[in-house]
C-alpha cells in the first residue's frame, strides 16, 4: 500500500498549499477521489469550497466545471443538449459541465428536484442518457456539491435518494486568526491557486483506485460496521437509519483510510474516523428529537461508544 500512501500524501500537500490548515477535510476528499465517489461540502460561504475542488483537478490534471443552479435551470444545462446543425441536417451532442472529471455543483440545493435528479445518473452509474442516447463518463469523475446550512429561503432540500449518492458530507468550517493570517500573505500578490502544479495523471489515479479493493478487512471488523448501520435504524431517535449503500461506504472508505494511512489492513479506529461523514446525512432524525435539539452527530457519537468495538477487552 506504499504507493497509496505515496500518491495520497502527494495530493494531500498539494491541495494544503491552497486550503490552509484543514488537512483532515483534504484527506477526506481525498479518500473520496480514491474510492470513486462524491462529496457533499456543507458549509457557509468564502471558506473554499471552490478551490478545494479547483485544486483536486490541477493536483490530478483533470477537467474542471462548476455548475451555479438556480431555481430556474433545466436538466439540459447540466447533462447537455442535442442542436441540429443545418449545414450538416443532423443533430450535434453539446455536452454539459456534467461531463467533466471534476465537477463542482455550486448550492445544489436551490435547483428544482427535476434539476437535481440529472445528477442521479451521473452520479450512480457514470454516464448521461441524452435524447436516448446514453455517454460514458470520464473517469476519474468526482462531483463536490454544496450547499448552505444557514440560508434555506429558495432551497429545494435534497431528497433521501441523492444524499445517499455521496459518499461522504463534510464541513470546512472557518480557519483559525492564524491560518486567516497565512491566508492574507500568500494571496498578497497572486492566488496560490494560479501556481499549483499537477502531481499525478489520471492513469495513475486509476491503477490507485483499483489497488485499494486488496486493503484486508477482518469479518470482525465488517460486522462492526454491520452493527454500527442497523444500531442508526434501531435507534429511538431516528426516523431513517442509515441504507446498506452506507455500510458499503463505510467499508470501502475505512480501506482507503487504511491504505492512506500506510496499512494494508482495516483496523476499527479506521471505521470510528469515519462513521459521522459517511453516514450523518444517511441518518434522518425523528421530529420529536429534533425539536430537543438532537442531531446525527450526537446519535453516532452515541452509537460509538455502546457499540462493541472487536478485539476490546470487556472490563
Amino acid at each position: 500500500m506504499q504507493a497509496v500512501r505515496d500518491l495520497a500524501a502527494r495530493l494531500i500537500d498539494n491541495v494544503e498549499r491552497v486550503i490552509f490548515g484543514k488537512r483532515d477535510v483534504i484527506e477526506l476528499t481525498a479518500i473520496c477521489l480514491l474510492c470513486q465517489g462524491h462529496v457533499l461540502i456543507e458549509d457557509v460561504p468564502g471558506v473554499g469550497k471552490t478551490m478545494l475542488a479547483k485544486a483536486l483537478a490541477r493536483s490530478i490534471g483533470g477537467t474542471f466545471k462548476r455548475i451555479q443552479f438556480t431555481p430556474d435551470m433545466l436538466p439540459s444545462d447540466v447533462t447537455g443538449v442535442s442542436i441540429y446543425n443545418q449545414k450538416t441536417g443532423e443533430f450535434e451532442f453539446r455536452p454539459g459541465p456534467i461531463m467533466a472529471q471534476i465537477v463542482l455543483a455550486d448550492e445544489i440545493n436551490r435547483a428544482t428536484p427535476k434539476t437535481q435528479a440529472a445528477l442521479l445518473e451521473a452520479m450512480e452509474e457514470r454516464q448521461v442518457t441524452v435524447d436516448g442516447v446514453t455517454r460514458e463518463l470520464h473517469s476519474p469523475f468526482l462531483v463536490l456539491a454544496t450547499q448552505n446550512p444557514i440560508e434555506y429561503e429558495g432551497t429545494f432540500p435534497l431528497p433521501e435518494a441523492q444524499l445517499d449518492r455521496f459518499l461522504m458530507r463534510v464541513s470546512l468550517g472557518y480557519p483559525t486568526p492564524e491560518q486567516q493570517m497565512a491566508i492574507l500573505d500568500a494571496q498578497q500578490y497572486s492566488h496560490p491557486i494560479e501556481d499549483l502544479g499537477q502531481i499525478t495523471d489520471a492513469t495513475e489515479l486509476v491503477k490507485t483506485q483499483e489497488l485499494l479493493k486488496s486493503v484486508y478487512c477482518d469479518r470482525l471488523v465488517k460486522q462492526y460496521i454491520v452493527q454500527l448501520v442497523d444500531a442508526t435504524r434501531a435507534h429511538p431517535d431516528v426516523y431513517l437509519g442509515a441504507s446498506p449503500r452506507g455500510a458499503w461506504t463505510l467499508f470501502r472508505t475505512a480501506q482507503a483510510r487504511a491504505a492512506v494511512h500506510g496499512r494494508d489492513y482495516v483496523i476499527p479506529d479506521d471505521v470510528k474516523a469515519l462513521a459521522a461523514a459517511t453516514l450523518g446525512h444517511r441518518i434522518i432524525i425523528s421530529p420529536a428529537a429534533r425539536i430537543k435539539g438532537v442531531t446525527s452527530a450526537d446519535i453516532l457519537d452515541e452509537l460509538l461508544r455502546v457499540t462493541p468495538v472487536p478485539g476490546a477487552r470487556v472490563k
